[in-house]
């Protein structure tokens, strides 16, 4: 007989009440453009989906907890390096005109979080096909019925009633500070996640494999996220930083924040899914029992050393070439000369593990 975890507290949920609302005192719009979430009879803001979906991840990781179950580390301490280019690069391109360089990051910011939208309608595997104990009354159990769907909803928006999600937060976030179509989209990297290599769990079948490393890879990629919001939240706040429109400055911060708090429930469930998978006992091909951390564990330091230090080694490699190069286009070749100078003075020092 499989074992059944459950205590007093409401552990199964339908998919319905993992989408619900709040009931809102005021929409949320920008530009004309209506967007999820909502503002309380106070005027602060609320997540979208979260009227259940927030209390059910808390109950769920308090049930892992009281069984004892480490919760998964997920936040900045995996990511090796900081922003690049850095807070004082940026300002001194901005300062001098050169502000494409903060355009794209946040077009692209969006345009990645659009991807998302995927998840509405994806239909992962379902674990409890090959793990030992019964997964209806845990997150893992919940990720066809709601979780997944509401996540792709908060990134893409949803196309049923065109309500934006954080893909249109960004953009309208960045139209506000550069005007709308100051400049080309530029393309978005095709891949967000590890790019794919031999297997890293050949005893679990490749739907099984593939799903695991998506969760972790979209784990990281919320991490990483997370160092994108302190850098512009902190750049948008600096009075020295787009001082002619600080009106239109301040509302394009407000958008931010509102996007970082709508991750957080991202994190904390996907942080509890892997930590309920680590706990579980899995099956392999031929019946044998295999504890889910030997399983999981070297996937996810694989993955967290990827995007904590080959990506960001790669990544800075290649925005460093393009920035040089971005620099060099100023019109007048003084001020070129004098910006590039100045932002080579600003590099940051390679971490102790590059050198």
């Amino acid at each position: 007989m499989r074992a059944r975890y459950t205590n007093a507290m409401q552990l199964a949920y339908s998919e319905a009440e993992l989408l619900r609302e709040h009931p809102y005192a005021r929409p949320h719009e920008e530009a004309g453009q209506p967007l999820h979430g909502g503002f309380d009879a106070q005027g602060d803001y609320v997540s979208p989906r979260t009227a259940v979906r927030g209390d059910a991840v808390r109950t769920w990781t308090a049930a892992l907890e009281t069984r004892g179950v480490e919760i998964l580390t997920a936040d900045r301490s995996l990511l090796l390096e900081g922003s690049y280019p850095t807070y004082e690069q940026t300002k001194l391109l901005l300062a001098n005109g050169l502000c494409r360089s903060l355009w794209n990051s946040l077009t692209i910011t969006g345009e990645v979080e659009g991807r998302g939208r995927f998840l509405i309608d994806f239909v992962p595997p379902e674990f409890g096909d090959i793990v030992l104990e019964d997964v209806s009354e845990m997150g893992v159990g919940h990720l066809s019925r709601g979780l997944l769907r509401a996540h792709g909803l908060d990134e893409g928006g949803d196309p049923a009633t065109g309500i934006g999600g954080h893909d249109s937060m960004w953009f309208a976030a960045r139209d506000l500070l550069f005007g709308a179509g100051a400049y080309p989209i530029p393309d978005t990297p095709p891949r967000i996640g590890r790019p794919e290599g031999a297997r890293m769990a050949p005893c679990l079948s490749e739907a099984h494999e593939g799903f695991l490393l998506l969760l972790m890879n979209v784990l990281m990629v919320e991490v990483r996220a997370e160092k994108l919001f302190d850098f512009t939240e902190r750049l948008l706040r600096d009075p020295e930083v787009f001082a002619d429109r600080r009106e239109k400055v301040d509302r394009a911060l407000a958008l931010v924040s509102r996007i970082r708090a709508d991750e957080e429930i991202h994190v904390a469930y996907l942080r509890l899914v892997l930590s309920e998978l680590r706990s579980l006992t899995f099956q392999n091909g031929e019946g044998a029992p295999i504890p889910g951390h030997e399983i999981l564990d070297p996937i996810w330091e694989e993955l967290v050393h990827w995007h904590g230090q080959e990506l960001p080694r790669e990544s800075r490699a290649q925005a460093h070439t393009g920035l040089r190069d971005y620099i060099r286009e100023h019109p007048d070749p003084e001020v070129a000369e004098a910006v590039l100078t100045e932002f080579e003075s600003l590099e940051p020092a390679r971490p102790a593990t590059e050198q």
